[in-house]
């Protein structure tokens, strides 16, 4: 199954997220980029000629999608755009709202080890990205994506994605950000060996209201058999107006508690995570104090670890969604070894 390039369009207020296939994109005339914050494909960047226009990728090969990429814009005042030679930020923000990505080659950092070379890559990431958001005043991280090659794979003796983590919550500290209960919505998912790390985000002037699961522990309270710093992110954000605006679901996967459950077995850990997003839909509306959120208004992008298990990921939501046609399907490792997909949404 495919989704078309003319997908609806995700998202509430002055914020939307759409997908166009790659050849529209490029052939677009220049009224149409005016709202146009970034450009997200998946395998590579979408070859763009604009060079005022953040464009990067995930690095993660689509399923489903074969040909299409993230448009992010938004409605509202002409947008400024910036990147200097001391960052390798590319962003481009409106009055309220940023969008910015970067990517960073581990084999360009100098260090003595696989190791230190992934600590110092990741902590200059995100150092850059806090300059930015400093400079423009968009402080406030509502969204992150981070994109990790050989996420699970050894270095130095621990797993990657537990070194990231560390390197994270370095950054964080260093620039004075909170690292529990204000952090943004995020997911962190396994790119192919040899690619650069990747990450794009979406910033604001005003805060978002962070969402916690009731049945998951919050990521940043991990027990430390999850590694010696925790992940740095809330399961979910609202931003936007006072009634609810745009809503971010992180990665979202089978674990209740802090434990992966259904080990092994997809079609239950499909269900599990769907159950999750459910959770997090009813803490939404608690929180904005209306029933403003619901499945049918969710963008879902799903994870998928092995292809082979693609087909029953399909089969198990066409039998929860009322409409599974215009979900986007992606092959990446998942943080745990033991998790076979994740979700995100947008709504």
């Amino acid at each position: 199954m495919s989704i078309t390039a003319s997908s609806t369009a995700a998202g509430t207020g002055n914020l939307q997220l759409e997908y166009v296939s790659s050849q529209s994109v490029a052939s677009q005339p220049a009224s149409w980029w005016q709202s146009v914050l970034g450009v997200v494909g998946f395998e590579q960047p979408p070859r763009v000629d604009r060079t005022r226009i953040p464009v990067t990728a995930s690095m993660t090969r689509s399923l489903n999608a074969n040909g299409l990429c993230e448009v992010w814009r938004t409605i509202g005042p002409d947008l400024s755009s910036g990147d200097t030679a001391q960052s390798r930020v590319q962003y481009r923000y409106s009055k309220d709202l940023l969008f910015g990505s970067l990517t960073i080659a581990e084999e360009a950092i100098d260090a003595c080890s696989e190791a230190g070379a992934l600590l110092r890559a990741t902590e200059i990431a995100y150092q850059e990205i806090f300059d930015v958001l400093n400079e423009t005043e968009h402080r406030h991280l509502i969204r992150i994506w981070n994109y990790l090659p050989d996420i699970n794979a050894q270095a130095g003796g621990d797993e990657r994605y537990r070194l990231f983590n560390s390197a994270r919550q370095m950054a964080f500290r260093k620039s004075g950000r909170a690292t529990m209960g204000t952090v943004p919505a995020a997911c962190a998912l396994g790119s192919p060996a040899g690619s650069p790390i990747s990450i794009y985000f979406l910033a604001a002037r005003r805060p978002a209201k962070m969402i916690e699961n009731p049945r998951q522990t919050s990521a940043y309270h991990y027990p430390p058999k999850f590694g010696r710093h925790s992940p740095i992110f809330s399961r979910a954000c609202v931003w936007g107006e006072s009634g609810g605006g745009n809503l971010f679901i992180s990665g979202t996967a089978s674990i209740v508690g802090h434990e992966t459950i259904h080990p092994g077995n997809v079609v239950a850990q499909t269900r599990e995570t769907m159950i999750n997003i459910g959770a997090l839909l009813d803490e939404a509306n608690r929180v904005v104090g209306a029933a403003r959120y619901s499945l049918e208004g969710l963008r879902l992008k799903v994870y998928v670890r092995k292809p082979s298990d693609l087909a029953a990921i399909e089969a198990t939501l066409s039998q929860l969604l009322k409409s599974a046609d215009d979900i986007v399907y992606l092959q990446a490792d998942v943080c745990r070894e033991d998790l076979l997909m994740e979700i995100e949404a947008v709504g």
